[in-house]
């Protein structure tokens, strides 16, 4: 009967339920050679050898014993083969029991035992129809009798002498019953002899018998683990190691993948990882902010005449085409050179010289037929303090559109710049911002913004290590120290190139001596041409000036030379009120003159 039969355990099997198909492990009977079945009236049955020849693995079915049963008596379970007596059960410890030696001993008859739980499923295979226990029900629980040491050595397995006598009217099966096969296995006669404590105490046969409570099968006596206790253990080590190993192959694998995605190769080919494509925005005060708004309106000028060439930087003044630039940028062309104008857009258009001034070392060039001019705003050169954050935009040796940055280094710094000519014609005199945003040769003309990318200045000296302060035409890098007129002093000049092509230059009208050596600067004796050194009808004769004055202060600021002092002078507006501090015959006084105006050159 193939559902009678015992199946082998896995590791992973569940324990099952009683409703479920067969008889579990724990249920059903390990295998026991040489043991046969009896059925009594109620349905129990004992353990039979099968016919023939035994299965491999030693499986006992149950069988129905033939001839008459007694209705009210249970069985004892037989020995196989042909032993004639029934197999008496040994008590132990804790309500089971074990298999007895082969000789007669029967067991006591039981005529209180439990009823068997009804199962109202027909269905059910666990049990037969009217509630009563078929063959297929799990048989007792069967072990083996603990073993004594006999006196003449060696072990035996008779059970102890206090057992109760077998009833003598006990069913003798039937002589039909197949014969148990010759190959079952039997238990080897050199086990181990057990200790002396292993001895059972006496117990009634039957006291904790339930044939329907699992049991399961050991050689000890003792309770065996449950299927659930047994197997925890491993279940625990084996989820540890499932756990550890999950996350040794997620490490492994991220670690893998993460290689794979830097050093990507397919067919040969490698392939680095990118960032994506990301908005070209930029917060308006950042370099960025003040480039992209400011880099439309800058040109680079290129500058040829018949004795030399060269390159600079210049900005959009407004709609019509007119751009401001340095006078020592266009001063090569000359009367009949050429200057060309190249935008951010790579386009190019033709200039024209509109006015220049070699005193404030300004110019402005106009080009015609250019639409979409983006004029660059002004900002207010008075309103810059010393550390505000500054951006210049040049053509460093003929590098156009290049951006670079620092802050304001220090204001009204007195500065002359030019004087390649031997006569002072072509000297520009600038009361100047001073940065460190890095400024080379080709930035001349070119802007120097604010933080709101507004026009404060107009890049246009640097100091050069060991050459001293110059306009930067000449091959020489920048050290960190660039100057730029202030766009308050371009603003007003510009406008007057514009509209009268020439600028004017406030005046004291006086001739001052620039070989002085001492502190301040002092009026000279003698004019240009022989004339006197205090203009007739000057502003310095109205404020009472006299040949030798030393002027030490303009509007309370120190002067310290004559270059300074027209560097003060021209900051201001011909027609502005300005106030001069005087030593004369060891007396300091003051005086307040209105400034002329003269034109330049």
């Amino acid at each position: 009967m193939d559902q009678g039969k015992l199946t082998k355990s896995k590791w992973w099997s569940r324990p099952q339920g009683r409703e479920s198909f067969g008889p579990s492990e724990r249920d059903a009977p390990q295998d026991t050679p040489g043991s046969d079945a009896a059925a009594s009236s109620d349905g129990d049955f004992e353990l039979a050898a099968p016919r023939g020849s035994a299965e491999p693995d030693g499986v006992f079915e149950l069988r129905a014993p033939e001839g008459p049963a007694e209705p009210d008596r249970d069985f004892e379970l037989r020995a196989p083969g042909g032993s004639s007596g029934t197999v008496p059960v040994a008590p132990t410890s804790d309500g089971d029991f074990e298999l007895a030696p082969p000789e007669a001993v029967a067991a006591e008859p039981v005529t209180d035992r439990p009823e068997p739980p009804q199962d109202t499923d027909a269905s059910s295979t666990d049990t037969p129809p009217y509630g009563v226990p078929g063959p297929w029900a799990p048989a007792p629980p069967v072990q083996h009798p603990a073993a004594t040491v006999s006196p003449q050595g060696g072990t035996s397995t008779r059970p102890p002498d206090d057992l109760p006598a077998p009833p003598e009217n006990l069913p003798v099966p039937a002589d039909d019953l197949p014969a148990p096969a010759e190959n079952l296995p039997v238990p080897p006669d050199d086990l181990p002899a057990p200790a002396d404590d292993t001895a059972l105490p006496p117990s009634t046969p039957w006291q904790n018998y339930d044939p329907w409570a699992p049991a399961p099968f050991q050689q000890t006596g003792a309770a065996a683990p449950t299927q659930d206790q047994g197997s925890r253990p491993t279940r625990q080590a084996l989820l540890t190691g499932a756990v550890l190993l999950a996350l040794l192959a997620g490490g492994v694998g991220g670690a893998v993948g993460v290689y794979l995605e830097r050093n990507r190769v397919e067919g040969g080919v490698v392939e680095l990882p990118q960032a994506g494509r990301e908005s070209g925005e930029r917060a308006p005060g950042t370099v960025a902010g003040i480039a992209a708004r400011a880099l439309p309106s800058v040109v680079t000028l290129h500058v040829r005449g018949t004795a030399e060439s060269g390159t600079g930087t210049g900005f959009v003044l407004d709609g019509l085409g007119h751009i401001l630039t340095n006078n020592h940028v266009v001063e090569p062309a000359g009367s009949d050179g050429e200057i060309s104008v190249t935008f951010q857009s790579g386009d190019t258009a033709k200039a024209t010289v509109v006015g220049r001034d070699s005193g404030y070392d300004l110019a402005v060039v106009r080009v015609n037929g250019v639409r979409g001019l983006r004029p660059l705003p002004l900002g207010n050169s008075d309103n810059v303090q010393v550390g505000d954050p500054v951006v210049a935009i040049g053509a460093p040796f003929d590098l156009e559109g290049t951006v670079t940055s620092g802050i304001i280094s220090a204001k009204e710094r007195p500065i002359t710049a030019g004087g390649e000519r031997g006569d002072g014609s072509d000297v520009s005199y600038v009361d100047a911002l001073q940065t460190d945003a890095p400024i080379n040769p080709g930035n001349s003309g070119g802007p120097l913004l604010d933080s709101r990318a507004r026009v404060v200045g107009i890049n246009s000296a640097i100091r050069s290590a060991g050459q001293g302060i110059g306009s930067e035409s000449g091959q020489a890098g920048s050290i960190g120290l660039g100057f730029a007129i202030p766009v308050n002093q371009a603003k007003r000049v510009a406008e007057e190139l514009i509209n009268t092509g020439r600028a004017t230059h406030p005046v004291i009208g006086v001739t001052l001596d620039m070989g002085y050596t001492g502190d301040g600067a002092r009026v000279g004796t003698r004019g240009r041409g022989g004339g006197p050194a205090v203009s007739k009808g000057g502003p310095g004769e109205k404020a009472g000036l006299k040949a030798g004055d030393v002027i030490t202060g303009v509007d309370g600021r120190p002067v310290h030379s004559g270059d300074e002092l027209i560097v003060r002078t021209r900051a201001h507006r011909p027609g502005d009120l300005l106030r001069l501090t005087l030593e004369r015959a060891g007396r300091e006084f003051t005086v307040t003159l209105t400034l002329g105006s003269s034109e330049g050159g």
